[in-house]
């Protein structure tokens, strides 16, 4: 029973089906394909958009290359400093961009405090050769912490930035849990609220491996076609990224599959806070669920088999305690998660 990452769960039945069906006759190569066509139609539909896109097959190449395309060599990059391309993407965004500069900035719950973005980005003179110069703002979308950008926050930041003469880039790789936990448009939480490319993730939630690339400005992405194949994340059965992605889309199935796995998040998050020896250290906002299990508690979970990421308790109210006490852990639920698995870990960290 491991509920440490969404990564852990395959693709739906419906996008499995779409790519043995795409698998089938000829099609042209190199996204030049009918499936990858009909994808990108779909996607600027459902964001009312005439966004340029483009797709690969992971969601750190999406991140990496997104950035590349809107900063030089000697940019700075500001997001939070526990979001995924400055913790764990193994620097591939300063590879791919030739250089640029990752700055950390601090927030509570992992989302960028205003305040501290404007003290981040005050640090580097503009036009004063020794700084890095500031370039790109990237928001993480649900964050790191799995805690939502409200949308007049985005705009606050957004506007910050905007103001400052910074792109704004989104790493969405769970973009549709926080959509349908905030009930809004994909439009109201991507391009309207000032957001200048956004790297859609449809992997976490029931695809096999397919990311999109949205630049809502066609002119941001201009000759991206030549980045991205330099960087060698052009698929020569392109079409098998397309036929993924609208098979996703189709009849709003990657609401449906994120809206599941949010429900079940509430589910277990529920069920773990009635027993005692748990602690939650941030609101349950999307599918992720960070949590201090006390070690008798997590004792009962490890003889049951019940598997999760240990996490480190930095930034929480737990950060001083001693792994003897207990252990600080993220669960992370799916569309393949079901109520009666979320049911076998309440009941195995039931005291007996």
């Amino acid at each position: 029973m491991n509920l440490g990452s969404d990564n852990l769960a395959g693709a739906s039945p419906k996008i499995m089906a779409a790519l043995l069906k795409a698998a089938e006759g000829t099609q042209s190569p190199y996204g030049q394909d009918d499936f990858t066509k009909a994808a990108a139609a779909a996607l600027n539909e459902a964001f009312e958009a005439k966004a340029e896109i483009f797709f690969v097959a992971t969601g750190t190449a999406a991140n990496a290359l997104a950035l590349a395309q809107i900063t030089r060599p000697w940019s700075a990059i500001f997001c939070h400093e526990t979001a995924h391309i400055n913790e764990a993407e193994a620097g591939a965004p300063e590879g791919l961009s030739g250089g640029a500069k990752i700055v950390g900035v601090s927030g509570a719950a992992g989302k960028i405090d205003p305040e501290a973005l404007v003290a981040a980005t005050a640090r580097f003179r503009k036009g004063w050769q020794p700084h890095v110069q500031p370039a790109a703002l990237s928001l993480s979308q649900v964050s790191e912490c799995g805690t939502l950008y409200q949308r007049d926050e985005i705009r606050t930041l957004t506007g910050f930035a905007h103001a400052h003469g910074l792109k704004v880039h989104m790493d969405g790789a769970r973009f549709a849990n926080g959509l349908v936990a905030l009930g809004c448009t994909p439009a109201e939480m991507s391009w309207k609220a000032g957001v200048d490319v956004l790297c859609l993730g449809a992997t976490k939630d029931g695809a096999l491996a397919c990311e999109a690339i949205m630049f809502f400005d066609p002119a941001l992405a201009h000759e991206f076609t030549w980045r991205i194949k330099r960087a060698g994340h052009v698929l020569s059965k392109g079409r098998l990224l397309g036929a993924q992605m609208l098979a996703w889309l189709d009849q709003d199935h990657w609401l449906d599959l994120a809206r599941h796995a949010n429900a079940m998040a509430a589910l277990l998050k529920a069920g773990l806070g009635s027993h005692d020896g748990v602690e939650f250290p941030w609101p349950v906002e999307a599918n992720e669920i960070f949590v201090w299990l006390h070690r008798a508690l997590a004792e009962r979970l490890r003889q049951a088999n019940v598997t999760y990421a240990a996490w480190p308790p930095l930034g929480t109210p737990f950060g001083a305690r001693s792994p003897a006490e207990g252990t600080f852990a993220r669960f992370v639920t799916s569309f393949a998660t079901t109520p009666d698995m979320v049911k076998y870990i309440v009941t195995a960290a039931k005291a007996p």
